[in-house]
């Protein structure tokens, strides 16, 4: 998707560690005007896909998901890194490893919000080692519903996540791919 490339190379920051900081657009201020394109382009890309709901985890994820449900008119749920009160009754739990935190987190959706009879798309901002959509297939196998795909703004090409969630045949889709970055220059590499 040219427009989110466009943004990323004007606006992303390369950092120490092959970290990609886009967050003046895409995960801390939000550009909603990009958030509704990518929606449409998502809608595009699962075409002819039967899909009742999408499932993201917090927090990053969260705005693009909403913008790409608008688009296929169905609700967003997203799984919670903490359980809280507000989460009662049973729940679907899975442990994932954030690349960008370094840490593992247990996330949590309620059983009242997915289940068998549910087509879901995943939609998350980044893909680096794929542990964070891993930890999001396991919650929709846990549940009995039906993994539909998964949507992803940007991809860290040049780890292995992507590779990893293709072979296990996952349609996944990355609006902008990205091959290399030097933190020297600055330079941001896309695959084409």
């Amino acid at each position: 998707m040219q427009l989110l490339k466009d943004k990323i190379r004007k606006y992303g920051k390369v950092k120490e560690g092959n970290v990609l900081k886009v967050d003046s657009f895409l995960n801390h201020q939000m550009d909603v005007s990009l958030f509704r394109e990518m929606g449409k382009e998502f809608k595009k890309r699962f075409a002819g896909e039967e899909i009742n709901k999408i499932l993201t985890i917090e927090a990053s994820g969260i705005g693009i998901a909403c913008l790409v449900a608008e688009e296929l008119q169905v609700p967003v749920v997203f799984a919670k890194k903490t359980q809280t009160k507000n989460i009662a009754g049973d729940v679907y739990t899975s442990k994932v490893e954030s690349y960008t935190h370094g840490r593992v987190y247990d996330i949590i959706v309620s059983k009242e919000f997915l289940g068998e009879g549910d087509k879901v798309l995943l939609i998350d901002d980044f893909l680096a080692n794929g542990k964070a959509l891993e930890g999001l297939c396991a919650l929709v196998e846990a549940s009995g519903a039906e993994l539909v795909g998964a949507g992803i703004a940007i991809e860290k090409g040049f780890q292995v996540g992507g590779e990893i969630l293709r072979s296990k045949g996952i349609h996944l889709e990355s609006l902008a791919i990205v091959d290399g970055m030097d933190e020297k220059t600055g330079e941001i590499m896309f695959r084409e």
